[in-house]
This record gives structure tokens, C-alpha cells and sequence, in this order.
């Protein structure tokens, strides 16, 4: 039997190429024999130990599992696959790119913004925008709405007329704040009476009026416009020393010496040169005279266009188409006619003569007979003045002879007026404007108390 079953063994391990198992402790040959496999080997594991093995070897791993290529690269590389950067992540780092220099960009723009009008309010002070004192406060720019209630309670029901202009009533008003204002208002009371001329020439007033900003002018403020109850209305700034041609003519009124008259020419001037040089396109005064001349409480000159509010109703007006497009031309005043005006007015100023009379005729006319003569300038100057400076009577013929030439051609500009005056007289822009009143400071201090 042993060598049956050696032969068979033999056999065994020439067909499998295994070793034989190594018997366990203990066991006979023939339950050796038992255990031996009934099948071949499959080659995973051995039969028999090899000599220089002790012991047997440990079960080899399992296969290993399928897996993609690339995780199969970075599993025998011994690294992590590396983490693709996210679309949305990148997206977000460019958003913060942009938007933050843009937020920096904007805060530091408005933080100059903020200097330059802090700057602005430190330089330019309330007496150096030609304003009252009161007025300096609720001043504002453009051309606001008003409401008419307002204005009703500040003009006292509408009864306190200080004047009428051509068919336009003028109210002095005061303001809940404090600030006294002229409202005109158009004499007409109905809507049907109320014709599209009319609306348009009201309408391309404010516009001119709106366009002018300036100390020594009449500033428009505001306007109120409403059909029911009927009113179109235009809010001004008030001047309380009345006309130069009340102070000129009119006995009662504060008598004005050469100095405030030589300041009232300035002012004119100064302003007339902004109206003509200043504005695009340029303006002209309608109606350059001593009535259209408003002195303030220092007695500094605003020229102004308070009236010339629409005043003819439809029944009025006619109704052929000449007359129709000739109310929406633009009143026929050019910049030499205001020269020519101007010139005018300073023979008014320095004579105290009515610009014309029954008695004199044309003031123009008078004056030849001094005007081409040197020596005798000193004889046009109004009686009542108690004494004049002779270097700036002279610069001031010398100017009223060339504005008022037959030629317009010949006439000069404003700015070539000024220029002429200011080699004499020493006037300044800055000297010609309105200066706040003492109690300004005492005004302001109680309408600040009011508002608090």
C-alpha cells in the first residue's frame, strides 16, 4: 500500500507541478492519504512546502477591482488626483476684482465731491451772492413750483399791491420763512380768457428769466401756475429801497449822493455786460430805464423785469393770423439799443432830468450843447448834488457821447464800457453788489431759533 500511494503522489505532482501537503502532526499516512484534494490544484495555493519555507506563505490579495485609467495612474503614483479648480470659485474671484476698485473709485469721488461744495461754502459767503439776508437762506437754483395758498397767506390775501405794470399787478409778500418776495400777476382772472399766445409768451418769459442769475439783477425765484382758480404768476426777489427813478425825481424819496450814483452806474453795467457777453445766446433788457432800476437797503442796483406779464385777454386780441405770429416774436430790443439806452440812463443818473420832458424835450437833445464841449461838463451834473468827482464825470461823457451815436455801428459793447469806466473809476464787481444789511446776522439767528 505505501508504494501504491507514493506512486500516486508521484503522479499527482508530475501532473500538477504542486508539492504535496505537508502531513499535520500526529496524523497517519493513511489520513494523509484522506486529505489529499479529489480535483487539481487550481495553482493558488501550494500543495507542498518548499524546504527553505517554514511555514506557509500568506493568502496572496485578491484581484483588484477595475477602475479607470487615470484613478489607476494617480493609485500607483502614490499621489491624490489633483482638484479642479471650480468655474463658479474663479467667477466669484473676478467679480471681487472688479466691484471692489469700482467702490473705492466711487467713495473717493464722492469724498471730493463732498470737499469741493464744503469748500465752496466756506468761499463764497451770503453777502457775496447779492441776495437779503433772508433771501440768502431759502434761495435756491433753477426756477421752483409755488404753491398759490402760500403765496396768498405771504401777500395778505393778494391786497398788498406795491405796483402795477402794464395790466400786471405786483404784491409784496412774506414768506412762513421769513423771506420777502414781489409776485406779478397776470390781470386776466379766467382760463377762456386766456389765449395760447398769451401762454406761450408767459411760458418763454420764465425761460429767458430762468437762464439769468446774477447780484445785480432780479432774480426770478419761482412761478405758480394753476387754471381753477385761474392765476399765472412769477415770484421775484424784492428789493425794498423802490426805483432809481423815484430817488431821482421824486422829492420824498432818500436823496443820493455822487458816490452811490457812480456805485448804481457799476452795477448796471457789470450786470448788462453778463446779460450781452456771458449768456448763449446773449440777452437784452426789454425796457432799460430808471423805472426798471430796483435799489436795495444799501442802496446797490438790481435791474430787473418784475412786469410784461401777458395782460390782453382774447376779446382783445386779434384774431388774424399777423397779429398772431407777431405776439410770439421776442419783443424787437437788440444789444446796440440797450447801449443806446444806456447811454441814456447815465445822462439821467448824473443830471437828475426826466428822460424827457415838455420843458427840455428828449434828454438826448439837451445834452449837445454840453456834451461837445470839455469845460462844460460840470454844468449837466444835478443841482442838487453837493459836490462831484471830475475824472470820473469826464470818463462818463466820454462814454454817454459813444453809446449814444446815430450809428449803431459805432456804439460800443458793454464789455468796452466797462473797460473805459474802470480806468477811472475804482468800482469793483464785488463793490457794485448788494452787502447784507446789519441786523442780517440778528435775522438769521431768529429764524434759525424758529426752525429749531
Amino acid at each position: 500500500m505505501q508504494d501504491v500511494a507514493s506512486f500516486a503522489r508521484r503522479r499527482l505532482l508530475a501532473q500538477s507541478k504542486n508539492l504535496p501537503a505537508v502531513p499535520a502532526t500526529g496524523m497517519s499516512s493513511n489520513e494523509q492519504i484522506i486529505s489529499l484534494p479529489t480535483t487539481r490544484s487550481s495553482g493558488s495555493f501550494p500543495a507542498v512546502p518548499k524546504a527553505k519555507q517554514p511555514s506557509a506563505p500568506s493568502p496572496s490579495p485578491s484581484p483588484p477591482v477595475e477602475t479607470p485609467p487615470t484613478l489607476e495612474t494617480d493609485t500607483k503614483s502614490g499621489e491624490p488626483p489633483p482638484e479642479e479648480p471650480s468655474e463658479s470659485g474663479s467667477g466669484n474671484i473676478w467679480k471681487y476684482l472688479i466691484i471692489i476698485p469700482v467702490v473705492v473709485i466711487l467713495l473717493a469721488f464722492l469724498a471730493f465731491l463732498f470737499l469741493c461744495r464744503k469748500r465752496a461754502a466756506k468761499t463764497i459767503g451770503p453777502w457775496k451772492t447779492g441776495l437779503s439776508g433772508q433771501l440768502q437762506k431759502a434761495f435756491v437754483t433753477g426756477v421752483p413750483s409755488l404753491n398759490r395758498v402760500e403765496l396768498e397767506t405771504a401777500c395778505e390775501d393778494f391786497s398788498n399791491i406795491i405796483d402795477t405794470i402794464g395790466g400786471c399787478r405786483v404784491y409784496k409778500g412774506t414768506l412762513s420763512s421769513g423771506v420777502e418776495i414781489a409776485v406779478a400777476a397776470t390781470g386776466i382772472s379766467s382760463l377762456k380768457d386766456w389765449s395760447k399766445n398769451s401762454e406761450k409768451a408767459y411760458r418763454r418769459k420764465i425761460d429767458k428769466l430762468s437762464r439769468i442769475n446774477h447780484k445785480n439783477y432780479v432774480n426770478l425765484i419761482g412761478y405758480c401756475e394753476e387754471d381753477e382758480p385761474f392765476n399765472r404768476m412769477m415770484v421775484f426777489e424784492y428789493a425794498p429801497n423802490g426805483t432809481l427813478f423815484e430817488h431821482l425825481h421824486v422829492k420824498e424819496m432818500e436823496h443820493l449822493d455822487w458816490n452811490a450814483r457812480v456805485r448804481i452806474i457799476m452795477g448796471v453795467a457789470y450786470c448788462l455786460q453778463y446779460m450781452h457777453h456771458d449768456l448763449n445766446p446773449p440777452l437784452a433788457h426789454p425796457n432799460l430805464s430808471s423805472s426798471s432800476i430796483y435799489l436795495t437797503d444799501d442802496y446797490a442796483a438790481k435791474l430787473g423785469e418784475i412786469g410784461c406779464l401777458p395782460s390782453t385777454s382774447k376779446s382783445e386780441t386779434s384774431n388774424d393770423s399777423e397779429s398772431q405770429h407777431s405776439s410770439e416774436l421776442p419783443p424787437l430790443v437788440d444789444l446796440e439799443a440797450n447801449v443806446y439806452n444806456f447811454g441814456l440812463l447815465l445822462l439821467e443818473i448824473i443830471s437828475g432830468k426826466l428822460p424827457c420832458s415838455e420843458e427840455q424835450g428828449p434828454i438826448e437833445k439837451w445834452a449837445d450843447q454840453y456834451l461837445n464841449d470839455k469845460s462844460n461838463f460840470g454844468s449837466m451834473t444835478d443841482p442838487t448834488l453837493d459836490s462831484f468827482k471830475n475824472e470820473e464825470l469826464e470818463i462818463i461823457c466820454e462814454v454817454i457821447k459813444e453809446c449814444i451815436a446815430t450809428d449803431p455801428r459805432k456804439r460800443p459793447t458793454m464789455k468796452d464800457i466797462i473797460t473805459k469806466l474802470r480806468e477811472v473809476i475804482q468800482v469793483a464787481p464785488e463793490q457794485a453788489t448788494p452787502r447784507l444789511s446789519p441786523l442780517w446776522w440778528a435775522e438769521l439767528e431768529i429764524l434759525s431759533m424758529e426752525a429749531t
